[in-house]
């Protein structure tokens, strides 16, 4: 075999098998995180039984939902039932193949290597694809549990991301405009100026980053935009009827696309890697990466333990009548100021 070949093989190999492992580790962890962070604003203690502070019980959780019976009833779907949460899980993981998470650097004995495992110069199209798909997991796991609130937590799950997959795709044109990219290398390299600060959120872009940050979490099913499992309306939406393995399913692939959000923010209008003296030490760059990430995990989890949920009809005026006509204005105002800097 071609040895640059193999090195390509080798090298993607590892790459993937890095990113899988910390991109479950963090999964598992965001959920310990979560009811941390919400025991601390509700004045609680949270989980710190297992392990100290707490921190084997994501270890704990995972072990009860491998060992709990998986229920399926009697009138579902089977093939649907058993597919719902797979092609929930599936395009939330694949959107990371086209996440970048820094520079290139160089490993003595090793040479230059890419942070990212493959590059496409329509990399902001493919995410998009990918986690627009998620939503047929939830209006399939909707359809097949022959249960009403799973079907209605179904049904607003597809409502909700057509009003809100618009005013998102609309927010993020002015940064591909200023950037002239739907490359995430080139738009993240696009702001590099002002010794690594000349950001997009500073740079005609702070109302197309206030409707992206409005939209990701509308499209991540959220609090207070949690409307596809609410509680007190719905018992727990699409999932009603999942248990065991299938309901975990559901659970990383909320988590991992409240990442793949996080992460799109980052990249479009924060900079991505980005930061002061990344050029002289590019290892800086995932660190940047990382916290401007964390950054908005924390935005999730403050939201959740701060905001009561929207009624259905505000989630849908707000999302047409509101964000998608502030996107067009946008996307004129970048255009326009586009002509003179």
């Amino acid at each position: 075999m071609d040895p640059k070949l193999l090195r390509y093989i080798i090298e993607w190999s590892v790459k993937i098998f890095l990113i899988f492992g910390m991109l479950m580790t963090v999964i598992a962890y965001l959920t310990w995180l979560e009811r941390r962070l919400l025991a601390w604003i509700q004045m609680r203690q949270g989980p710190n039984r297992v392990g100290p502070a707490g921190l084997l019980q994501p270890l704990a959780d995972g072990i009860k939902f491998i060992f709990k019976e998986d229920i399926t009833p009697l009138d579902a779907d089977k093939f649907l039932y058993t597919l719902a949460p797979v092609a929930s899980l599936v395009p939330a993981l694949m959107a990371f193949v086209m996440i970048p998470f820094g520079g290139a650097i160089n490993i003595p004995g090793i040479g230059e290597i890419q942070m990212h495992i493959t590059r496409v110069n329509v990399a902001v199209l493919v995410i998009l694809g990918m986690t627009g798909m998620g939503v047929y997991g939830i209006v399939l796991a909707g359809y097949a549990s022959n249960n009403k609130y799973s079907l209605m937590g179904g049904l607003r799950s597809s409502a909700q991301l057509v009003s809100y997959e618009l005013a998102m795709a609309m927010s993020i044109i002015g940064a591909i405009l200023q950037a002239g990219s739907l490359d995430l290398v080139t738009i993240v390299n696009n702001q590099s100026g002002w010794f690594g600060m000349q950001w997009h959120v500073f740079m005609f872009q702070p109302l197309g980053f206030l409707i992206f940050l409005i939209s990701m979490v509308a499209e991540t099913n959220r609090v207070p935009f949690d409307l596809p499992e609410a509680e007190t309306e719905l018992v727990a939406g699409f999932h009603t009827e999942y248990s065991s393995m299938k309901f975990a399913m559901f659970f990383m692939a909320e988590y991992a696309n409240m990442i793949t959000a996080s992460a799109m923010a980052t990249l479009l209008f924060l900079g991505g890697w980005q930061g002061p003296f990344v050029d002289q030490f590019p290892l800086l760059g995932p660190v940047y990466f990382s916290a401007k990430i964390f950054f908005f995990l924390f935005l999730y989890i403050w939201l959740r333990g701060t905001l009561p949920r929207f009624r259905y009809d505000q989630l849908m005026d707000f999302g047409w009548k509101c964000l998608l006509p502030l996107a067009l204005f946008n996307i004129v105002l970048t255009a326009t100021l586009s002509l003179f800097f």
